[in-house]
């Protein structure tokens, strides 16, 4: 029976993902900055009382974090697994946006999810049975590794947290038995289009119809996603159960593709023009 702290859980993947664990007859601590819309999914689950713990957990609050796992400790012992899904997106030109909202939302994606980072290895390794270790699931995106028109922000703050992951993968003792994955969902049906996403007013310059931003715009609006967020998180549940996980992990035909895509086009670029780093070494 492991225990899963799960932030962002009260619409999207994180709801689906708990939903999840407490029917495979885990234990869920669910968080989140308003735990009162919790309340239907415990309505849901009145056999899982004891498997669930619903807690308050604003990530951009270093003591909600702290407090969130000293919770899970006090009433289950430990912590074996933390999916570090909590994020939302502002979309729209780069020159769209004004400064105040990319970095609100910097201050979610990016240094919600490392404080959350940094707890949850400093409690693996420090409060956890000895040699237990634990699971950091890392949520970024498709477009953690491929930036789209109209998505320069959003794409940043994940970006951001796929270099600040394989850092922190690569620093891990592996005497301590933590695993890091960064989960890379591609379009997938929640709410990130809706009530959690916003799109930033459109910037005269960039106001004809054609242009590649308004085109993707009217491609996330007109033609929905086809992932199954139900399925793609049971997918992330089997994925926790591997003993070796890998550090990345595309999620959806279209993230597989597109990282495939992204991987070919960059080797193209350094096979192309290798040469001219030869000859660079200073002269002796």
């Amino acid at each position: 029976m492991a225990v899963w702290l799960i932030t962002g859980t009260s619409t999207g993947f994180g709801n689906e993902l708990t939903k999840i664990v407490l029917e495979n007859g885990d234990i869920a601590v669910a968080t989140a900055r308003r735990p009162e819309a919790l309340a239907a999914l415990a309505a849901q689950h009145p056999a899982a009382a004891d498997r669930l713990l619903i807690l308050k957990l604003d990530v951009t609050q270093e003591q909600d974090v702290v407090a969130a796992f000293s919770a899970a400790k006090a009433k289950f012992g430990r912590v074996d697994v933390v999916a570090n899904n909590a994020g939302y997106g502002t979309l729209g030109e780069i020159e769209s946006t004004p400064d105040a909202d990319a970095r609100a939302m910097f201050e979610t994606n990016f240094w919600g999810a490392a404080r959350v980072s940094r707890e949850a290895v400093r409690f693996f390794r420090e409060e956890n049975p000895a040699g237990a270790g634990g699971r950091l699931l890392q949520f970024s995106s498709v477009s953690g590794f491929q930036g789209f028109p109209g998505t320069g922000y959003y794409s940043a703050t994940k970006f951001a947290l796929e270099g600040f992951s394989e850092s922190l993968a690569s620093e891990i003792d592996p005497a301590w038995n933590i695993q890091v994955t960064i989960i890379e969902p591609g379009g997938f049906v929640t709410n990130a289009l809706k009530g959690d996403s916003q799109w930033a007013p459109t910037h005269p310059a960039y106001g004809r119809p054609e242009l590649p931003a308004a085109a993707f715009k009217r491609v996330l609006i007109e033609s929905p996603p086809s992932g199954d967020a139900r399925k793609g998180m049971e997918v992330v549940y089997k994925l926790a159960s591997l003993k070796q996980q890998p550090l990345h992990f595309p999620l959806g035909k279209d993230a597989v593709a597109g990282a495939r895509a992204k991987t070919s086009s960059f080797l193209a670029d350094t096979d192309k023009y290798a040469s001219w780093s030869e000859g660079l070494e200073r002269d002796t």
